[in-house]
């Protein structure tokens, strides 16, 4: 009710302007990233804890009642035949990602923080002063030093199990079970064949009585002996040494732009098809670190060193997993034009966007980002000059909501202003003189505001 009374105040106050003005009309066109959670935060559920609580409550019921349950897949051991496909594809598309990102990386540099870890793509280095843990300096500046790939695409491991749906990782078994890429191992799990990570393939589904998991497979065993020989730990032990000429991969383009491109694809079919095993194939996660672990539930080893891990004896605080958690996403501060030379600045942070690592070394290379992080890169706000934005921030009014917009004789204070540049998100309007004809009309917009409310 305010806020409308307060719109025809203005409304009415401009309409004594003599001279028309442009429409400005500024929508939400951006995205937020995810706040940085404290140490003492969990994650956030993915499933609602009351959605938990009501099926806990059921399994509780159905244990009770002594029947046969018949499971679906993959929680009966046997594989999704419609996801054998896009395990491989996930698994292509990384083979061909971190090849391309070695490729680029070669003429793009790569910045991380020697305290902080934070990773900033491209030269020179930004200024913003975030680095804010124990150690750093008063200024908050970084101290940046020459980072690679594991700072663009870090990877995240997890317990290689032979059978997923056998017991858990044990404390004492932590040093004898192999370790691997996450994304690696949902893509064994879901059905990707690698003989130096053998896994256990069922014929036969298994069933669930009173609460409990019987397998028939080892009741009634079958007449081959296949699996005899494989042993379920220590797999690096036997893994074959991979040649050059196995490494090297066809690719379509010579040039920094074609890998660019070609990556650029390769990341977003990795995580599109992540995504799909997902919906099939568990992933539990810590809700207060970052441990991963692949699989119907998580392993006992007890390393966890984050919040109240005292009470749980150093075990995980084991939930249900995103696709960030096992391809995580680093966030770095998005550079318009690399060929300009000038660092990002602290007092302009505010207009500036982010994008992943990844995606932001490809477009540096040439790729064109996807639309769907248009809102992350905030390429529709003109960035100010330094002295232009003191002005900005004093003058910055927004009483525009719901997408509602005054008549072509009237004018809506503005967002966002440059000389001889007026633009908002998703609008580009008419052009001024100087950027002083803003700031006298927003004075005298604040002197006929100040009157009809006095008045009133």
């Amino acid at each position: 009710m305010f806020s409308r009374q307060f719109r025809n105040i203005i409304y009415d106050s401009l309409a004594k302007l003599q001279q028309p003005h442009a429409v400005f009309v500024s929508g939400p066109n951006y995205t937020d990233l995810p706040r940085k959670l404290k140490k003492s935060e969990r994650k956030p559920w993915v499933t609602n804890i009351n959605e938990l609580k009501r099926r806990a409550r059921l399994e509780k019921r159905e244990r009770r009642a002594v029947r046969e349950v018949t499971l679906m897949t993959p929680e009966n051991g046997l594989l999704v035949k419609g996801l054998v496909p896009v395990a491989h594809e996930v698994f292509a598309a990384r083979c061909v990602l971190f090849d391309c990102v070695s490729r680029v990386s070669a003429s793009i540099q790569i910045y991380a923080c020697r305290l902080c870890g934070e990773v900033h793509v491209g030269h020179p280095p930004h200024k913003i002063k975030t680095c804010n843990v124990v150690g750093s300096p008063t200024s908050k500046e970084h101290n940046w030093e020459r980072g690679g790939i594991e700072h663009v695409l870090p990877i995240v491991e997890s317990f290689h199990l032979y059978d997923r749906l056998g017991r858990a990782v044990s404390h004492n078994e932590r040093l004898q079970v192999d370790r691997i890429p996450a994304i690696l191992e949902l893509c064994i799990q879901a059905g990707l064949d690698i003989p130096e990570y053998p896994t256990r393939r069922r014929d036969f589904p298994v069933y669930r009585v009173a609460g409990r998991m019987i397998d028939f497979e080892k009741r009634f065993p079958k007449d081959d002996s296949y699996g005899n020989d494989i042993n379920a730990y220590r797999f690096w032990e036997e893994k074959k040494k991979i040649t050059k000429d196995e490494k090297t991969l066809n690719f379509t383009y010579n040039d920094i732009c074609g890998f660019a491109v070609q990556g650029m694809e390769a990341w977003e079919k990795m995580r599109l098809g992540a995504s799909k095993l997902m919906q099939k194939y568990a992933v539990q996660t810590c809700g207060y670190c970052s441990e991963v672990q692949v699989g119907p539930k998580g392993h006992r080893v007890r390393q966890c060193q984050a919040f109240k891990h005292q009470m749980r004896d150093g075990q995980h605080a084991w939930q249900e997993g995103t696709i960030d958690d096992i391809i995580p996403p680093v966030y770095v501060w998005h550079v318009r034009d690399p060929k300009d030379g000038r660092p990002l600045v602290d007092g302009l942070k505010r207009y500036y966007g982010k994008l992943p690592a990844v995606m932001e070394l490809f477009s540096q290379a040439g790729a064109c980002v996807p639309k769907i992080y248009n809102g992350l890169k905030r390429e529709d706000i003109v960035v100010p000059q330094l002295d232009e934005e003191k002005w900005h921030s004093r003058f910055l009014w927004c009483i525009c909501e719901d997408g509602d917009y005054a008549p072509q004789s009237h004018m809506l204070i503005v967002w966002q202003f440059t000389p001889c540049k007026w633009r908002a998100t998703g609008l580009q309007v008419g052009n001024l003189n100087h950027s002083f004809d803003c700031v006298e009309l927003v004075i005298s917009c604040y002197f006929l505001l100040a009157k009809k409310l006095l008045e009133n």
